[in-house]
Protein backbone atom coordinates (compact mmCIF):
# COMPACT_ATOMS: atom_id res chain seq x y z
CA UNK A 1 0.00 0.00 0.00
CA UNK A 2 1.15 3.49 -0.72
CA UNK A 3 1.44 6.35 1.73
CA UNK A 4 -1.26 8.91 1.11
CA UNK A 5 -0.87 12.57 1.96
CA UNK A 6 -3.65 13.91 4.20
CA UNK A 7 -5.07 15.89 1.26
CA UNK A 8 -5.08 12.89 -1.09
CA UNK A 9 -6.56 10.73 1.69
CA UNK A 10 -9.40 13.24 2.19
CA UNK A 11 -10.16 13.53 -1.53
CA UNK A 12 -10.05 9.79 -2.24
CA UNK A 13 -12.09 8.88 0.84
CA UNK A 14 -14.98 11.00 -0.49
CA UNK A 15 -15.15 9.30 -3.91
CA UNK A 16 -18.45 7.63 -4.79
CA UNK A 17 -17.99 7.73 -8.58
CA UNK A 18 -14.84 7.00 -10.60
CA UNK A 19 -14.99 8.44 -14.12
CA UNK A 20 -12.52 7.42 -16.81
CA UNK A 21 -11.44 8.57 -20.21
CA UNK A 22 -10.57 5.64 -22.49
CA UNK A 23 -7.74 6.35 -24.94
CA UNK A 24 -4.55 6.96 -22.99
CA UNK A 25 -6.15 5.91 -19.69
CA UNK A 26 -7.74 2.47 -20.10
CA UNK A 27 -5.54 1.98 -23.17
CA UNK A 28 -2.02 3.10 -23.96
CA UNK A 29 -3.44 5.76 -26.28
CA UNK A 30 -2.62 4.05 -29.53
CA UNK A 31 -5.46 3.27 -31.93
CA UNK A 32 -5.04 0.47 -34.44
CA UNK A 33 -7.34 0.81 -37.44
CA UNK A 34 -7.95 -2.14 -39.74
CA UNK A 35 -8.42 -1.66 -43.47
CA UNK A 36 -12.18 -2.04 -42.98
CA UNK A 37 -12.17 0.87 -40.48
CA UNK A 38 -12.55 -1.27 -37.36
CA UNK A 39 -10.64 0.10 -34.35
CA UNK A 40 -8.58 -2.27 -32.25
CA UNK A 41 -7.82 -1.35 -28.64
CA UNK A 42 -5.85 -3.13 -25.93
CA UNK A 43 -7.06 -3.18 -22.32
CA UNK A 44 -5.12 -4.35 -19.25
CA UNK A 45 -6.67 -7.05 -17.08
CA UNK A 46 -5.31 -5.44 -13.90
CA UNK A 47 -7.42 -2.36 -14.63
CA UNK A 48 -10.49 -4.48 -15.27
CA UNK A 49 -10.21 -6.41 -12.04
CA UNK A 50 -9.50 -3.23 -10.09
CA UNK A 51 -12.75 -1.74 -11.42
CA UNK A 52 -14.68 -4.85 -10.38
CA UNK A 53 -13.17 -4.70 -6.89
CA UNK A 54 -13.97 -0.98 -6.63
CA UNK A 55 -17.57 -1.61 -7.67
CA UNK A 56 -17.84 -4.38 -5.06
CA UNK A 57 -16.60 -1.82 -2.51
CA UNK A 58 -19.58 0.40 -3.36
CA UNK A 59 -18.05 2.92 -5.77
CA UNK A 60 -19.88 3.55 -9.05
CA UNK A 61 -17.92 3.66 -12.32
CA UNK A 62 -18.34 5.61 -15.53
CA UNK A 63 -16.69 6.36 -18.84
CA UNK A 64 -16.82 9.63 -20.75
CA UNK A 65 -15.01 9.32 -24.07
CA UNK A 66 -14.85 11.36 -27.24
CA UNK A 67 -14.68 8.30 -29.48
CA UNK A 68 -17.32 5.68 -30.27
CA UNK A 69 -15.53 2.37 -30.71
CA UNK A 70 -17.51 -0.89 -30.50
CA UNK A 71 -14.64 -2.55 -28.60
CA UNK A 72 -15.11 -0.07 -25.75
CA UNK A 73 -18.82 -0.88 -25.53
CA UNK A 74 -17.94 -4.56 -25.26
CA UNK A 75 -15.41 -3.86 -22.48
CA UNK A 76 -17.94 -1.68 -20.65
CA UNK A 77 -20.40 -4.59 -20.60
CA UNK A 78 -17.72 -7.07 -19.53
CA UNK A 79 -16.78 -4.88 -16.57
CA UNK A 80 -20.29 -3.81 -15.59
CA UNK A 81 -19.44 -0.10 -15.87
CA UNK A 82 -22.44 1.80 -14.48
CA UNK A 83 -22.49 4.70 -16.96
CA UNK A 84 -21.12 4.98 -20.49
CA UNK A 85 -20.99 8.24 -22.44
CA UNK A 86 -19.46 7.75 -25.91
CA UNK A 87 -18.80 10.11 -28.81
CA UNK A 88 -18.84 13.05 -26.39
CA UNK A 89 -17.38 16.35 -27.55
CA UNK A 90 -18.56 18.38 -24.55
CA UNK A 91 -17.35 16.44 -21.53
CA UNK A 92 -18.56 19.20 -19.20
CA UNK A 93 -22.21 18.65 -20.20
CA UNK A 94 -21.86 14.87 -19.99
CA UNK A 95 -20.28 15.26 -16.54
CA UNK A 96 -23.26 17.29 -15.29
CA UNK A 97 -25.70 14.72 -16.68
CA UNK A 98 -23.68 11.88 -15.19
CA UNK A 99 -23.51 13.45 -11.72
CA UNK A 100 -27.28 13.90 -11.72
CA UNK A 101 -27.90 10.32 -12.87
CA UNK A 102 -25.46 8.92 -10.28
CA UNK A 103 -26.70 11.18 -7.49
CA UNK A 104 -23.26 12.49 -6.54
CA UNK A 105 -21.67 15.88 -5.96
CA UNK A 106 -18.49 17.08 -7.66
CA UNK A 107 -16.48 16.39 -4.49
CA UNK A 108 -17.60 12.74 -4.67
CA UNK A 109 -16.20 12.26 -8.19
CA UNK A 110 -12.75 11.20 -9.34
CA UNK A 111 -11.72 11.51 -12.97
CA UNK A 112 -8.72 9.97 -14.72
CA UNK A 113 -7.61 11.72 -17.90
CA UNK A 114 -4.64 12.30 -20.14
CA UNK A 115 -5.33 15.29 -22.39
CA UNK A 116 -6.69 18.82 -22.37
CA UNK A 117 -10.14 17.61 -23.51
CA UNK A 118 -10.44 16.02 -20.06
CA UNK A 119 -9.82 19.27 -18.17
CA UNK A 120 -13.46 20.47 -18.16
CA UNK A 121 -14.17 17.53 -15.84
CA UNK A 122 -10.82 17.35 -14.05
CA UNK A 123 -10.85 20.94 -12.81
CA UNK A 124 -14.29 20.48 -11.22
CA UNK A 125 -14.15 16.99 -9.69
CA UNK A 126 -12.99 16.17 -6.18
CA UNK A 127 -10.08 13.97 -7.24
CA UNK A 128 -8.51 14.84 -10.61
CA UNK A 129 -6.00 12.19 -11.70
CA UNK A 130 -3.67 12.07 -14.69
CA UNK A 131 -1.49 9.33 -16.11
CA UNK A 132 2.24 10.11 -16.36
CA UNK A 133 2.24 10.39 -20.15
CA UNK A 134 -0.56 13.00 -20.07
CA UNK A 135 -0.16 16.35 -21.81
CA UNK A 136 1.94 18.73 -19.68
CA UNK A 137 -0.96 21.18 -19.17
CA UNK A 138 -3.23 18.36 -17.99
CA UNK A 139 -0.58 17.20 -15.52
CA UNK A 140 -0.59 20.67 -13.94
CA UNK A 141 -4.25 20.21 -12.95
CA UNK A 142 -3.99 16.74 -11.43
CA UNK A 143 -4.11 16.19 -7.68
CA UNK A 144 -2.52 12.80 -8.31
CA UNK A 145 -0.39 11.42 -11.14
CA UNK A 146 -0.29 7.63 -11.36
CA UNK A 147 3.00 5.78 -11.33
CA UNK A 148 1.70 3.33 -13.95
CA UNK A 149 1.06 4.40 -17.53
CA UNK A 150 -2.36 4.43 -19.12
CA UNK A 151 -3.29 1.00 -20.38
CA UNK A 152 -0.67 -0.52 -18.10
CA UNK A 153 -2.29 -0.59 -14.67
CA UNK A 154 -2.94 3.12 -14.03
CA UNK A 155 -6.65 2.56 -13.44
CA UNK A 156 -5.94 -0.31 -11.03
CA UNK A 157 -3.63 2.01 -9.13
CA UNK A 158 -6.43 4.57 -8.77
CA UNK A 159 -8.93 1.89 -7.73
CA UNK A 160 -6.52 0.67 -5.04
CA UNK A 161 -5.86 4.24 -3.90
CA UNK A 162 -9.59 4.95 -3.47
CA UNK A 163 -10.23 1.67 -1.64
CA UNK A 164 -7.19 2.29 0.59
CA UNK A 165 -8.41 5.78 1.49
CA UNK A 166 -11.85 4.38 2.28
CA UNK A 167 -10.40 1.61 4.46
CA UNK A 168 -11.62 -1.16 2.12
CA UNK A 169 -8.50 -2.31 0.27
CA UNK A 170 -7.00 -4.67 2.83
CA UNK A 171 -10.26 -6.59 3.33
CA UNK A 172 -10.82 -6.80 -0.43
CA UNK A 173 -7.35 -8.22 -1.01
CA UNK A 174 -7.54 -10.60 1.91
CA UNK A 175 -10.58 -12.26 0.31
CA UNK A 176 -8.15 -13.84 -2.15
CA UNK A 177 -6.00 -15.53 0.49
CA UNK A 178 -8.69 -17.09 2.66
Amino acid sequence: MQTLTPELQRRAAAVKLLILDVDGVLTDGRIFIRDDGEEIKSFHTLDGHGLKMLQAAGVQTAIITGRDAPSVGIRVKQLGINYYFKGIHDKRAAYAELRQAAGVSEDECAFVGDDVVDLPVMVHCGLPVAVPQAHWFTLQHAAYVTQNDGGKGAVREVCDLIMQAQGKLEAALNEYIK
